[in-house]
């Protein structure tokens, strides 16, 4: 089945993920009602993902949504380095092995 690509808009969501709530609110993150900024690449990523929750995105995918100059797989995985560093909780992106990043929200 294939999965759309991502639009890369900046929707405001709210999650559980990993029993945490998460909110996106412009370029803030409320995790656990705690406000955490992130920086435009991470976020760019974590949009994307959020978009399509359960949805695997492939490095290629998510570099189409980076700004700026940065693209390719390095920069993908870098964004998602400092992503999962700011947020500080394991499970809000989860590695899909040889084929890219998934958000994976908590079933209501």
């Amino acid at each position: 089945m294939s999965v759309p690509a991502p639009q890369c808009v900046h929707i405001d969501s709210t999650f559980t993920v990993a029993g945490h709530g998460l909110e996106i609110r412009g370029d803030t993150v409320v995790l656990d009602n705690k406000s955490v900024t992130l920086p435009p690449a991470p976020m760019a990523v974590l949009r994307a993902l959020a978009e399509q929750p359960g949805a695997v995105l492939t490095r290629e995918e998510l570099a189409d949504c980076l700004p700026g100059h940065e693209s390719g797989r390095h920069a993908v995985e870098m964004a998602v380095t400092r992503l999962r560093s700011l947020l500080r909780v394991a499970g809000i992106v989860q590695t899909v092995v040889k084929r890219g990043y998934r958000f994976s929200p908590d079933l209501p």
